[in-house]
C-alpha cells in the first residue's frame, strides 16, 4: 500500500481548509437576508424618533459591520490554523528545511518570523476593514450636516481669498490670480461687480466695516481701496446639490475644472480705478485688512514688513519690521487696535496700537514651518495654522505654549473662525476642509466627491454667521468659490 508523502498530505489539508472556509462564507452570505429582515422587523416594533431613511442607513451600516467582523473572525481562525500547521511542520522536519541545514535557534527564529508576518497581516486586514466602515459612517453624517448650496464660477485662474461684506447688501468677494476681484450675489451666484485695477495677482480682499468699500492686496506691490455699488437680483430657487453627490472620491485633471471662457463675470459692471492706492512696499503685497473703525489699514508683504496706513491721506503711519522672512498674512482684531502678522520664519507677531504714542510687539514661536495665517477669535485667543500640518490655539496672556494643538495630514492654509460658535474651518492642500472646535475636537469634514467640493488645493475659508442660506465659504485653485450651509446645532450635538 503506497505511503502518502508529507507534501501531499499538507496540500490535501490546505485544500480541505479552503473548502471549509468557502462553505462558511457561503453559509454567512445565505443568512444575511434573513438577519436583515429580522432586524427590520425588530426595529419596526420599537418606538423611534429617527426618520425611516436614517434608520435604514443605520441598519445597512450595522449590517456591514457584522459581516466584516464575521469574515474577519473566520479569517482569524484560518490564520491561526496556518500558524499551528507551520509550527508542527517546522518541528517535524527538524533541521532540514528546503535542503538547508538550520540550527534549532535558526529554526525558532524562522518560525517566529512567519508567525509575526501572519499576525501583522491579520492586524492590517482588521484595521483596513473597520476604518472603511467607520469612514463611511462619518461621511454620511457629514453630508447631512454640511451641505453645498452654491458654486461661484467666473474666475479664469485660482482664487486666493474669499470674504463676506459686513454691511448691507451682504455680498461675497473673491480675489484671484487672474488679476481681478469679483463681488457675487450669495443667493443667486451671479457676479455683481468686477474690479480690474490691479496689474498683478489679487491676493486678498476685505470689506470696510461700515461702507461699500473694498480693500485688495496684489502682487503688483500695492494695495487698493475701491468703492462699489451693487443691487442684488431677485433670489432664485436653489437646486439641491446633495442629490447629485457621489460616494466615491476621485482625482481630477485640468479638463474637469470650470471653463473660464464661459464665465458669468463678463457682462457685470466693472470698476477700473481705485479711490486710493497704498504704495510703500518693495515686494508682493500678500494680504491687507482694516483696523477697527476703518480709518486705517494694514498690509503684509514679501519684503518682510507690514505697513500701517492712514486711509484718508494714504500716508504710511508705521512700518512694522522684525520678521526674518516673507510675510504670509495679516489680521486685525474686531474690536481693539491689535494686528497679528504671520511669516515664513515659523513665527507670528502681535502688534499693539492701543497706545497711539507707542506700539509693542510680541513674538509667538510654536510652529516648525511657515505660518500660513493667524487670526483673532472672541476674547484673548489667536488661532494659527501652518505648513507643518498643525493648528494651534493661543492665549494672548501666555505666549510660551498653545492651549490646544490640532494635528492634520496636510498643510493648512488661511483659516477662519466662527466667532459666535467658536468653530475653526481648516482649508488644506489636499482639497479637504475640516471643522474643529477651539479645544481641538474634530467636528466634521466638508463633503468632497466627484460631484461636489473642491478639485484642487483649498486656499481660504470665511464664515458668515448671520446669513440665512450660506454660513461658510471656501475657495481654491480650481477657480471657484463654494457656499456651504453648516447645521451648527446638529454639528455641536454630534460632538
Amino acid at each position: 500500500m503506497p505511503i502518502e508523502s508529507g507534501s501531499c498530505a499538507s496540500a490535501r489539508q490546505a485544500k480541505q481548509k479552503r473548502k471549509s472556509h468557502s462553505l462558511s462564507i457561503r453559509r454567512t452570505n445565505s443568512s444575511e437576508q434573513e438577519r436583515a429582515g429580522l432586524q427590520r422587523d425588530m426595529l419596526e416594533g420599537q418606538d423611534s424618533k429617527l426618520p425611516s431613511s436614517v434608520r435604514n442607513t443605520l441598519l445597512e451600516l450595522f449590517g456591514q459591520i457584522e459581516r466584516e467582523f464575521e469574515n474577519l473572525y473566520i479569517e482569524n481562525l484560518e490564520l491561526r490554523r496556518e500558524i499551528d500547521t507551520l509550527n508542527e511542520r517546522l518541528a517535524a522536519e527538524g533541521q532540514t528545511i528546503d535542503g538547508a541545514e538550520l540550527s534549532k535557534g535558526q529554526l525558532k527564529t524562522k518560525a517566529s518570523h512567519s508567525t509575526s508576518q501572519l499576525s501583522q497581516k491579520l492586524k492590517t486586514t482588521y484595521k483596513a476593514s473597520t476604518s472603511k466602515i467607520v469612514s463611511s459612517f462619518k461621511t454620511t453624517t457629514s453630508r447631512a450636516i454640511c451641505q453645498l448650496v452654491k458654486e461661484y464660477i467666473g474666475h479664469r485662474d485660482g482664487i486666493w481669498d474669499v470674504s463676506v461684506a459686513k454691511t448691507q447688501p451682504v455680498v461675497l468677494g473673491t480675489a484671484s490670480a487672474d488679476h481681478t476681484a469679483l463681488l457675487w450675489s450669495i443667493e443667486t451666484g451671479k457676479c455683481l461687480v468686477k474690479y480690474v485695477g490691479h496689474v498683478g495677482s489679487v491676493n486678498s480682499i476685505k470689506f470696510h466695516p461700515t461702507e461699500q468699500v473694498a480693500l485688495t492686496a496684489s502682487g503688483d506691490q500695492t494695495a487698493h481701496i475701491w468703492r462699489y455699488m451693487v443691487q442684488l437680483p431677485a433670489p432664485q430657487p436653489t437646486a439641491d446639490c446633495n442629490q447629485m453627490s457621489g460616494e466615491d472620491e476621485v482625482e481630477f485633471s485640468d479638463k474637469d475644472e470650470p471653463d473660464g471662457d464661459g464665465d458669468g463675470s463678463s457682462d457685470c459692471p466693472t470698476v477700473r480705478a481705485p479711490l486710493t492706492s497704498l504704495k510703500s512696499h518693495q515686494g508682493v503685497v500678500i494680504a491687507a485688512d482694516w483696523l477697527v473703525g476703518g480709518k486705517q489699514a494694514v498690509t503684509a508683504s514679501w519684503d518682510r514688513t507690514a505697513n500701517l496706513y492712514d486711509v484718508e491721506t494714504s500716508e504710511l503711519v508705521h512700518s512694522l519690521t522684525g520678521h526674518d522672512q516673507e510675510l504670509t498674512h495679516c489680521c486685525t482684531h474686531p474690536t481693539q487696535r491689535l494686528v497679528v502678522t504671520s511669516s515664513r520664519d515659523t513665527t507670528f507677531r502681535l502688534w499693539d496700537f492701543r497706545d497711539p504714542s507707542i506700539h509693542s510687539v510680541n513674538v509667538f514661536q510654536g510652529h516648525t514651518d511657515t505660518v500660513t495665517s493667524a487670526v483673532f477669535t472672541v476674547g484673548d485667543n489667536v488661532v494659527s495654522g501652518s505648513d507643518d500640518r498643525t493648528v494651534k490655539v493661543w492665549d494672548l496672556k501666555n505666549m510660551r505654549s498653545p492651549i490646544a494643538t490640532i494635528r492634520t495630514d496636510s498643510a493648512v492654509n488661511r483659516i477662519n473662525v466662527c466667532v459666535g460658535q467658536r468653530i475653526i474651518a481648516l482649508p488644506h492642500d489636499n482639497r479637504q476642509v475640516r471643522l474643529f472646535d477651539m479645544s481641538g475636537v474634530r467636528l466634521a469634514r466638508l463633503p468632497r466627491s466627484n460631484r461636489q467640493g473642491h478639485r484642487r488645493m483649498v486656499c481660504c475659508s470665511a464664515w458668515s454667521e448671520d446669513h440665512p442660506i450660506c454660513n461658510l465659504f471656501t475657495c481654491g485653485f480650481d477657480r471657484q468659490a463654494i457656499g456651504w450651509n453648516i447645521n451648527i446645532p446638529a454639528l455641536l450635538q454630534e460632538k
